[in-house]
């Protein structure tokens, strides 16, 4: 005999339904959700788990709920463009070229800071999780594995500065640096061409260095855009051909 599905599971899925929808861009800001009923008989839900739903999206900036009109898709600028599950949609989407320039630009400011600040403070136990990291991503056979071991890297470095805001930040940001990660890796001819980045930045924290580790990962970030930019280049010269 199935277990019923719980209500909290419902809203749960039905949220995930209607805001990739959203963010997506199926559903264009300033349409108007079907009225409650045919909306709920569509995605097959009660109409307690889609109230539930629409009220969570309505926290999360996507929509907003007017008496006598329904819920209205609101524009991006409205969005909370930081919550986890927005960034996953988005990510989910494929990011688009303006998104992960944006995201390039996240990083350059937050990392490269992060670094240094590692490089001052780290503790033996916290750069011996960098390193253990590092290890990961040498020993990495796949596209896969690299890029949990380059996201752990990274997530080891915010860690080592002892500032719980970086920390909280990076650990928002985390869905769509991965995708990132990914990305980035995906689109070079050696999915490891970065790793001499990565080591030169862990012996600049291991060294107590917190300039050379600024500008290490400035640079490592720089790279990566640019190996993105040249390969979407290359994409669309041969879509054009």
């Amino acid at each position: 005999m199935k277990k019923p599905i719980a209500v909290r599971s419902l809203y749960g899925h039905v949220m995930h339904e209607i805001g990739q929808r959203i963010v997506s861009g199926k559903v264009k800001p300033g349409d108007v959700l079907p009225r409650e009923e045919p909306l709920a008989d569509s995605l097959q839900v009660s109409r307690t788990a889609l109230r539930e739903a629409l009220k969570v999206l309505s926290a999360k900036g996507l929509i907003e709920s007017r008496t006598g009109v329904g819920a209205r898709v609101l524009e991006e600028r409205f969005w909370n463009q930081l919550d986890a599950d927005v960034l996953a949609w988005r990510c989910a989407s494929m990011p688009t070229d303006d998104f992960v320039d944006k995201l390039v630009e996240m990083r350059e400011i937050i990392e490269p800071a992060a670094a240094a600040a590692a490089a001052r403070r780290r503790t033996a136990p916290q750069l011996a999780v960098i390193e253990e990291a590092l290890n990961a991503m040498d020993a990495a056979q796949t596209l896969e594995e690299w890029s949990k071991a380059d996201l752990e890297f990274h997530d080891a470095v915010l860690h080592a500065t002892g500032n719980e805001l970086m920390q909280s930040l990076f650990s928002v940001i985390e869905t769509s640096l991965g995708t990132f990660f990914t990305l980035s890796a995906r689109n070079a001819t050696n999915f490891k061409y970065s790793l001499p980045y990565h080591q030169k930045v862990f012996e600049a924290i291991k060294r107590k260095q917190p300039e050379v580790a600024r500008k290490t990962m400035q640079t490592m970030i720089a790279d990566s855009h640019e190996n993105l930019q040249r390969n979407r280049s290359r994409a669309r010269k041969k879509a054009g051909a």
